[in-house]
């Protein structure tokens, strides 16, 4: 048995919290160590992409500013 199976996952299509593999992959997010993380699902995922979003504006000003080829 995978740790996954002793988790909870947030199902998008249904929007429920679900333990263990209740449904296909393609429909799960997670896993979450608890259900009330798992419900939160989604609010986690918007946090995590602006975050990235901001990391890889910073990187890419970083690049410009370092471009010595002035590309």
């Amino acid at each position: 048995m995978s740790s996954g199976e002793r988790k909870y996952w947030y199902n998008t299509t249904s929007g429920a919290v679900e333990y263990g593999y209740m449904s296909p992959a393609v429909d799960r997010v997670g896993p979450f160590d608890t259900a009330d993380a798992a419900a939160n699902a989604l609010q986690t995922l918007r946090e995590r992409s602006d975050a990235w979003a901001i990391e890889e504006a910073i990187d890419e000003d970083w690049r410009k500013a370092t471009d010595l080829d002035g590309k």
